[in-house]
């Protein structure tokens, strides 16, 4: 067992300084990714700086019709908030697709846009992961890849997806970040905060020193929009995403007048389909199109020895998706 330090803040200032105190220092919130890496013997923190009783539980709507959410919101407090499931019905299908009920009592906001990969040669401690142990390779490229590892957004160095469904619809609504570090405070673009592995897949997010996540808020929802959730997997019971994607959209008629696509289960990041946006906005509602824009949206994917099926599995996720919202 590894010895460690407990500190328990009471504001966000206190947080940030304690957390400077000591080198490999983590923020303990629900800690169901944290915790269980712990004691894997992958995450070595000497110390843990418990922000449970930070003032950051609440969701409140803005006056330009943004929903501001506290970092410690749990993922099933927000999925049944009268003004999520009214007015994101993707992020609530996303966040009751995830996970199971005792692990969305616990997980919270900021934990679940702060999730580490499920790949297993990261997991296990033992095996080449650039990820864990820079310089080491990537034992998923040549080994058993079929499920966690991603065909978008990979490189020479890591091919690990990213295992969060709320993330893939905040990316499809549109967010920002906001944290608090010795600087003060700052937003980040959502987009921006998860990084692509490129040669330093040990770098995940665009938090500086000691930052701490203190509210992630939402875009106002498009006027007129439908928005859905569409997760595949091996079995519809407690697993990760094969492929999953959060679509919005808006019909002027019968043509797209706007769309959002984000995919899971397939990219390093939470993945927006951006060109496949594009290829659909002014066009008819109808399965060719959307067959066309899925396409596009993996015209540069990267399928390897184990996971080809993803290509052809996530443009199904698109193209069904977009087929039952436009019904």
């Amino acid at each position: 067992m590894r010895d460690f330090t407990y500190a328990r803040a009471e504001s966000a200032n206190r947080a940030v300084l304690d957390h400077a105190r000591a080198p490999e220092t983590s923020y303990l919130a629900g800690g169901t990714t944290l915790l269980d890496l712990v004691k894997l013997d992958v995450m070595r923190p000497n110390q843990l700086v418990d922000i449970n009783r930070l003032p950051l539980k609440q969701i409140e709507t803005l006056p330009d019709g943004r929903l501001r959410i506290g970092a410690l919101v749990t993922n099933t407090e927000l999925a049944r908030h009268p003004l999520v499931r009214t007015r994101y019905a993707v992020l609530a299908e996303a966040l009751l697709a995830g996970a199971s009920t005792q692990l969305r009592n616990k997980a919270t906001t900021a934990g679940n846009v702060m999730q580490r990969v499920r790949c297993s040669y990261f997991r296990d401690g033992l095996s080449a992961c650039n990820k864990r142990n820079p310089g080491s390779g990537c034992a998923a490229i040549g080994g058993h890849n079929r499920s966690v590892h991603a065909v978008l957004g990979t490189s020479e160095d890591c091919i690990a997806t990213h295992p969060s469904d709320m993330c893939v619809a905040m990316t499809a609504i549109g967010a920002q970040v906001t944290v608090q570090g010795p600087d003060g405070t700052r937003d980040i673009d959502f987009a921006d905060f998860h990084l692509l592995p490129r040669d330093t897949p040990w770098k995940e997010h665009a938090l500086r020193a000691h930052e701490l996540i203190t509210h992630v808020t939402l875009d106002a929802p498009l006027a007129g929009s439908r928005s859905g959730y569409l997760k595949l997997r091996d079995r519809a019971s407690y697993q990760f995403a094969l492929a999953s994607s959060a679509v919005i959209v808006v019909l002027d008629g019968h043509r797209v007048r706007e769309v959002r696509i984000a995919l899971g289960g397939v990219g390093t990041k939470p993945w927006h389909a951006r060109d496949a946006e594009v290829a659909l906005r002014g066009q008819n509602a109808s399965l060719e199109a959307f067959e066309r824009a899925a396409g596009v949206a993996f015209q540069h994917a990267r399928p390897y020895t184990r996971n080809a099926y993803k290509v052809p599995l996530g443009q199904q996720a698109i193209v069904r998706n977009l087929r039952d919202l436009t019904a």
